[in-house]
């Protein structure tokens, strides 16, 4: 437009000095172009031409405009909060595995907010977005006291900065070789969707996912990176066609990308999740890794994501078929396994002390952790990388880390189930994990 101006004033001045062929060429319009008469007509078609190119161009960047804002709308309204590294920047770096990870986390905390508001509908999920001075922060979901669900969290963080010598230390103990700088500095890079669900029916077992990936550069700019992660199941008393439903759905999933997935990653899940001070698993397993760093980050990323599209499927028909089952009193109580207080505090130096509760229906105060729910407790203080890298990391959100425990917890000493009791039956499978699919 600033072109054409200046052609449109130099060609109404007509300078004197113009020779008789200048004068001839602006009378005339030059080839390839129709001709008009003299020269100021022929500068307001070029002013013309060159002014329908600009405003094609604002059109087109007003039409682009639109639609990016339009996308981050439908963006903002899939999610349950802002990302955290902001909806324009994730644009800008859509193509980036980091971007499209922080996506991914981001919608399948909001997925399964929803599929779980969807079966409690009298509660709702508490939003809580927080920052960490050393960079970054999180988007904390979590319901509590429901219908169905005793609490539910799911949360996603992406953070980044220094990594801490303690955490260092631990990953260089998984075989992590970390060259620091020679002040000992690790930047890094996390992010991860992690989520706990506690209902209250016993009939409904806990479910526990989390899904992350790590990225470390090193002092001569090399950048490692892994992904961790998995799905795993906690039932109170054993239903064996959920467990088959469960482990069916993982296997599934994993054997769309590689056969010797499923085998290998439910095994190392059982392996995890082995509470050593007892010589019991956690629950009844389902898929765990970490670490992973090959074939591809393409490869590895395409498998995190399927995974985590299979959360809702795996659980969600479980919780629809037994939240409104009936139960009596000593089911609810369950069976509270052993665990002393000198034990607990020896393991972790905490102790939550928390008030009895009565219940309008029954009037009984229940003042327990179920005996899978205790097992839970004991492993997530005690063994788990995830709340170890979290309490080890300065700045982090520890409401958010030990959002995993439930309202209420007990431990009674000596507690042991009777002879062919479904307690029993459960805490068989706890100490001999079983092969579901085949």
């Amino acid at each position: 437009m600033a072109a054409a101006a200046q052609l449109l004033r130099g060609a109404a001045r007509a300078p004197p000095a113009l020779s008789a062929a200048s004068r001839r060429w602006l009378g005339s319009a030059p080839p390839g172009v129709p001709a008009v008469r003299g020269g100021r007509r022929w500068a307001l078609a070029a002013a013309g031409a060159l002014g329908g190119l600009g405003l094609g161009l604002w059109r087109r960047r007003a039409s682009m405009a639109a639609a990016e804002e339009e996308e981050e709308e439908e963006m903002r309204r899939r999610f349950m909060a802002p990302p955290v590294s902001g909806l324009r920047e994730l644009r800008r770096r859509r193509r980036e595995l980091g971007s499209r990870m922080e996506l991914l986390i981001m919608e399948t905390q909001a997925e399964v907010c929803r599929a779980l508001s969807a079966l409690d509908p009298g509660a709702s999920f508490a939003v809580d977005t927080w920052e960490r001075k050393e960079g970054g922060g999180g988007i904390s979901c979590v319901l509590q006291d429901g219908e169905v669900f005793e609490k539910a969290g799911v949360n996603v963080s992406v953070v980044f900065g220094q990594l801490s010598e303690e955490a260092a230390r631990q990953m260089r103990s998984r075989g992590k070789a970390l060259k620091a700088t020679e002040d000992g500095k690790l930047p890094f890079c996390a992010m991860g969707v992690s989520s706990v669900i506690h209902p209250k029916n016993p009939h409904v077992p806990t479910m526990h996912f989390n899904y992350r990936y790590f990225e470390i550069e090193e002092a001569d700019g090399t950048k490692q990176w892994w992904f961790g992660g998995g799905t795993d199941l906690t039932p109170t008393y054993l239903n064996e066609e959920d467990a088959v439903h469960f482990h069916k759905t993982l296997k599934e999933v994993c054997d769309k990308h590689d056969l010797k997935l499923y085998p290998k990653y439910k095994k190392w899940c059982d392996d995890y999740f082995h509470i050593k001070h007892r010589g019991e698993r956690r629950g009844i397993g389902g898929i765990f890794f970490d670490d992973v760093d090959s074939p591809s980050k393409e490869e590895v990323f395409q498998f995190v994501q399927s995974c985590a599209k299979a959360v809702v499927p795996s659980y969600v028909p479980i919780v629809k078929k037994h939240c409104h089952d009936s139960y009596t009193p000593e089911e609810k109580l369950g069976f509270i396994l052993t665990l002393s207080m000198v034990e607990i505090l020896f393991l972790f130096d905490v102790c939550y002390l928390k008030k009895a509760r009565s219940t309008s229906d029954n009037k009984r105060v229940f003042l327990l952790y179920f005996r899978s729910l205790c097992r839970y407790v004991e492993f997530n203080l005690v063994y788990d990388r995830g709340t170890k890298f979290g309490l080890l990391t300065p700045g982090s959100r520890i409401e958010s880390i030990l959002m995993s425990l439930p309202l209420t917890a007990r431990w009674e000493y000596m507690n042991t189930p009777p002879e062919s009791s479904k307690e029993a039956e459960i805490l068989e499978v706890l100490r001999n994990p079983k092969d579901w699919v085949h």
